[in-house]
């Protein structure tokens, strides 16, 4: 333990690291905590990782690059688990910038060496509407996609070949999403840049999955503590990690099947796993457990209300996850004892942002499979509940669609529950049982709040 206080401390910087900076071969959009903790760390570790640097942009805020620029790309990983934290310094970021500057980001992406472009930038950021179609030139910076088709756009000037684009947002078919949203964009800048990227992009789609809270002061402590260091940029991780990709890497890749990701021809089942038994049981808890007044995972989780919601979730969920090698039973113990996990502070009101987006891939596939086989879907509409009754208790929530709902909620009865759905599915909206089911969720909902 450092007997010294924390600002009189060294910062982390390049001589904790015993191995030179590898080259940017990587580009990355929206550095963030989960970024450090899943892709850099998967980097990391590659049997070949000396060849395989970062470089990472910020999304909304240039605070991360700004802290991380300070200290050379390193941060530390605490590995958090029920027994004990473990730290360990990474430092496969070798550059981070701010998101403005898109100079640097065409540059990077332009050059010969760099042969992948990966995403974390939250499932909102794949829309594409007529104000984005504009996508300008270089210059632009409107929204990530639109940087990334700017900086597409200067690789096919230099001639420097083909590039994979690989999206690790919780996204159904991330790949074809990414796919579809930067060649709208392309597609209105320039129509033979859309031809290119056809012929030289490959999009891979993916399934990611660690635990990764907001770092808190606590943290940062606790690092100079026990690593004789300051660290600004350390992230809070849980041991599990899990990486499955699906594509193509024309121009070649890191090993990271050294650090256990898996290569999949379909990648289909292993996503809808994810989405709807682990993303969709933290929608319930984000929704639920917020409005009965709980902060974290855990303590949703240990909320009766709360649980049953989850497993009654996952009961419908599995009924589509048949897939022998999925392991269902297996991988929803293995839930329930990660998100038991008190060490791990995972905040629901973080997990409860951009709900709009999250529920069109966690709770509508259920809900319309369950329907589909003549079921009521009661499980998968609570989630959807849930959130209506979130937004409408909540004074401060973030979701690209805020001002919406908050039209919405002007309204009152059916005509609310209604304008709310809309924002989900403008065809389920015109489902009049499935309103008055929400409706009926909801109110049942409220009887527990009121008992509790």
């Amino acid at each position: 333990m450092s007997a010294e206080p924390r600002s009189e401390l060294p910062r982390l910087d390049r001589s904790l690291q015993s191995a030179p900076k590898a080259p940017v071969r990587i580009v990355h959009l929206g550095l963030g905590a989960f970024h450090r903790s899943h892709q850099a760390w998967y980097t990391q570790h590659a049997g070949d990782a000396a060849d395989w640097g970062i470089a990472a942009f910020t999304g909304r805020s240039p605070k991360a690059a700004d802290t991380l620029a300070e200290q050379d790309g390193l941060f530390t990983l605490v590995e958090r688990s029920a027994t004990g934290d473990s730290y360990e310094v990474i430092g496969s970021i070798v550059e981070a910038v701010d998101a403005a500057d898109v100079g640097r980001l065409a540059e990077l992406v332009a050059a010969p060496g760099t042969a992948i472009v990966t995403l974390t930038i939250t499932e909102a950021a794949y829309a594409v509407d007529g104000s984005a179609g504009s996508v300008g030139s270089v210059g632009s910076s409107s929204t990530p996609i639109a940087r990334l088709v700017a900086a597409l756009a200067a690789r096919r000037d230099a001639g420097s070949g083909p590039i994979a684009v690989v999206s690790c947002d919780n996204l159904a078919d991330n790949g074809s999403v990414a796919r579809h949203a930067v060649r709208a964009l392309a597609e209105a800048r320039d129509p033979a840049l859309a031809v290119w990227i056809d012929g030289n992009v490959s999009f891979v789609s993916t399934s990611v999955d660690r635990i990764t809270p907001r770092t808190t002061a606590a943290d940062l402590a606790s690092v100079a503590d026990n690593c004789g260091y300051r660290d600004e940029a350390a992230v809070v991780a849980e041991p599990f990690h899990n990486w499955i990709l699906s594509g193509d890497f024309p121009a070649g890749r890191p090993q990271w099947e050294d650090a256990g990701a898996v290569f999949v021809d379909n990648l289909e089942p292993y996503e809808n796993r994810k989405l709807w038994l682990l993303n969709g049981a933290h929608s319930i808890l984000a929704y639920a457990g917020q409005v009965r007044g709980h902060a974290t995972v855990a303590e949703a989780l240990s909320d009766a209300v709360c649980r049953d919601a989850v497993e009654s979730f996952w009961d419908e969920a599995a009924r589509h996850l048949t897939d022998d090698a999925l392991a269902i039973p297996e991988y929803r113990q293995a839930l329930l004892e990660r998100f038991g996990n008190a060490r791990i502070a995972h905040m629901l009101s973080q997990i409860a942002a951009d709900g709009t987006a999250k529920l069109r891939m966690r709770a509508l596939p259920v809900l319309a499979a369950e329907r589909a086989a003549g079921r009521s879907g009661d499980a998968a509409a609570r989630m959807i509940s849930a959130w209506m009754t979130y937004v409408a208790t909540t004074a401060e929530f973030q979701d690209p669609l805020a001002g919406d709902i908050r039209h919405a909620l002007t309204l009152d009865g059916e005509a609310r529950c209604t304008a709310l759905l809309a924002l989900l599915s403008p065809e389920l909206a015109q489902d009049r049982d499935l309103v008055g089911q929400l409706r009926g969720l909801q109110d049942a909902m409220t009887a527990t709040i009121a008992r509790s």
